[in-house]
Formats: structure tokens, C-alpha cells, sequence
């Protein structure tokens, strides 16, 4: 039982410590972008959803941005195992080739999504009682909206340097959209302070949303005008959400469980060269954070997590890549089962540490 990590912030942290804690405080799952990483967390996904673990008192609020939210459309489908299943299995085997395009990555993007994701379903997903998704995008501003690589990467090194000065210079370039399924908008949306907009789902825009999302600036083409959201090109919601970079603790002290990668937690996008740059205290009081240990990547193919640069490293050698890639996911199915052997048992509160 060696495969996990769990760290918790201060409220959860002397919940947990207290004996108090169940899966069904949990108010919130969030999922951060990061690429490929996404694939170290399938097995914890799929255990949580085959055990219906969570939303069972009340819906739970299912936010993420890229990656996050590709994972979590999954969860509201009538078959929500096959349609996770069906989601890896296009990823994973999905190829690039070096006289690929933005445009054609996005056509690439659309295929994976129309392969779990089927029409005749999204009036079951908008209608879910157990889960409701958020999807954070980002409509892009000035330079950043160009489709030209050129014009696209200096809207980015403005951003860059922008972002280096203080976080907030960034929303003068990029504004946060999130869209959501539900009677209301999520709590973190209505909350004071809150930057961006809201915008319903509905069976029209749910796709072009969840592609949008994933919309990574420079290798992917922006998805323009989506049904009912202000026009314009939205691009990767991990632009300012790539890991938490808000409150997503919901009314009533509901918790907020994150499954991640790793044990730094970067803000925005820009943020990961910032070492020093951590989202503030607040956003994580309710945060219950599960990660691999250092044992399990070690464990992993070369020892490390799938990243998106396996795709340049093995662009000659998709097989390999693919081999690796579907070793990480084997070897990360009990991750779920381990952190839920913890809950069931009470073991959680001897090995919980501080966030």
C-alpha cells in the first residue's frame, strides 16, 4: 500500500486527523490539465466510478480544465465505464506526424471526442443527478486569438511576462470561461472575486466546449464562437486553471478531492516556471490531494509519468510510445483502491500529511 500519497489542507487535514471524514463531504473532484499525466489517474477514475463513491448524498461538482475535463465528460455518459474506456483508447492510440498542424490536431482533438462522446447521449449528461461538469476554458485576447504561430507566440511571451509580474495582468489577455451543467452556475463562479464568465451547457455547445478545453495554444487551432458563450477563439482552460487556481469548496463545508500527478501544485499554465508561484492558502483549506508516491513512478516505463513531449520523443516510434503508455495505465489501476481502502478502514488518518 506504498502507491499513494495523501495531503489535505488545514480544514480537511483536522477533519481527516478527527475521524470525521467520508466520501460523501466531498462537494467537488477536481481535475487539472497536464496532458497525457491524465492517464496516471484512470484507475483511480474508474474505481470511483465503479463503486459510485462519490454524489451520493448530493451531486457532486466535477471541474477541470483540458485533460480534467475530457476525463469527467466521460462520467456522465449512460455507460460511463465504456465511454472512460473508449476516451483512453483513443488517446492513447491517437498519432501525430511531423507535417501535422494546428488544424489538423484539432480535427484529431474532434475525433476523440465524437469516440466517447455520442449525440443522442448528451440529454442523459445535462440531465445527470449524481454529477454535474465544469469545463474551464480560456477565450483568448489580442495576439493570442491569431491563428498565425508567429503572431500566437508573441501574444504568449507577452502573456508570459505579464503573468511573471503578477498572476492578475494575465486576465487582461485571457478571461476565464466556465461552462456548466446544473440548475445554477457552480459555487466557485458565484463567489466574490471570482474573474470570467459563466455559461450554460447545453446538447449544442457541450462538445465544441470539452474540445476547447483542451485546446493546447501553438500545437492545437483555437475553437472559434461557441453556441452561447461572447465570440471569440478559446483556447486550453490550463492557460490560468492548469492546476487549482480557485475556491472549488462548496456551500456547507463540502471538500474538494484532487487526484494529481504530483505534489506542486502550479496555479496557471505560466506558472510552472515560477517555482515560488503556489495558489494561496485559501483556495486549499478544503483540499484533499491524492498522488502517486515516488515508488510508483519509479515503477512506471523510464520511471516517469507520460508527458506530452512523448509525442515529439517518440514521433518515429508511436508503438513504443503507445507500449508505455498503456503500461502506466495497467500498473495505475489499484490507485483507486488503495486510497478507498484507506476511507473504509480509517487508516486515512495515520497516513494523511499537511497540504
Amino acid at each position: 500500500m506504498d502507491n499513494i500519497r495523501v495531503r489535505a489542507g488545514r480544514t480537511a487535514y483536522e477533519l481527516i486527523r478527527a475521524g470525521g471524514f467520508s466520501l460523501d463531504r466531498i462537494g467537488t473532484y477536481f481535475g487539472p490539465a497536464g496532458g497525457p499525466r491524465w492517464l496516471v489517474a484512470s484507475g483511480f477514475d474508474l474505481t470511483l466510478l465503479r463503486e459510485e463513491a462519490l454524489g451520493r448524498v448530493r451531486p457532486v461538482w466535477l471541474v477541470g480544465a483540458s485533460a480534467g475535463a475530457w476525463r469527467f465528460a466521460a462520467w456522465l455518459q449512460p455507460e460511463a465505464l465504456k465511454s472512460y474506456r473508449a476516451l483512453r483508447e483513443a488517446y492513447i492510440t491517437a498519432r501525430y506526424g511531423r507535417h501535422d498542424t494546428p488544424a489538423t490536431v484539432l480535427q484529431s482533438l474532434i475525433g476523440i471526442v465524437n469516440a466517447y462522446v455520442e449525440d443522442d447521449a448528451l440529454p442523459f449528461a445535462l440531465a445527470s443527478k449524481r454529477y454535474r461538469l465544469a469545463v474551464l476554458t480560456c477565450r483568448a485576447g489580442h495576439l493570442t486569438a491569431a491563428e498565425r504561430p508567429w503572431v500566437q507566440k508573441a501574444g504568449f511571451i507577452l502573456a508570459f511576462l505579464a503573468n511573471a509580474v503578477h498572476p492578475a495582468l494575465l486576465h487582461c489577455m485571457a478571461e476565464r470561461v466556465v461552462f456548466y451543467c446544473g440548475p445554477q452556475p457552480p459555487d466557485f463562479c458565484q463567489r466574490k472575486g471570482f474573474r470570467g464568465r459563466f455559461v450554460p451547457l447545453s446538447e449544442v455547445n457541450f462538445k465544441a466546449a470539452v474540445i476547447a478545453s483542451g485546446a493546447i495554444p501553438i500545437v492545437v487551432a483555437g475553437v472559434r464562437d461557441i453556441f452561447a458563450a461572447p465570440d471569440g477563439v478559446y483556447r486550453d482552460g490550463g492557460l490560468i486553471d492548469y492546476n487549482i487556481n480557485q475556491d472549488y469548496a462548496t456551500r456547507g463545508g463540502g471538500l474538494v478531492l484532487f487526484f494529481h500527478h504530483q505534489e506542486r501544485i502550479v496555479p496557471g499554465w505560466m506558472d510552472k516556471r515560477l517555482a515560488r508561484r503556489r495558489p494561496p492558502e485559501r483556495f486549499l483549506e478544503n483540499v484533499v490531494m491524492v498522488s502517486p508516491s515516488e515508488g510508483f513512478v519509479a515503477r512506471l516505463p523510464d520511471g516517469r509519468i507520460p508527458d506530452r513531449g512523448d509525442f515529439t520523443t517518440f514521433i518515429d516510434d508511436p508503438a513504443r510510445r503507445i507500449a508505455n503508455w498503456r503500461r502506466a495505465v495497467e500498473l495505475s489501476a489499484p490507485l483507486g483502491e488503495e486510497f478507498l481502502e484507506l476511507v473504509a478502514s480509517g487508516r486515512l488518518k495515520d497516513v494523511v500529511a499537511p497540504l
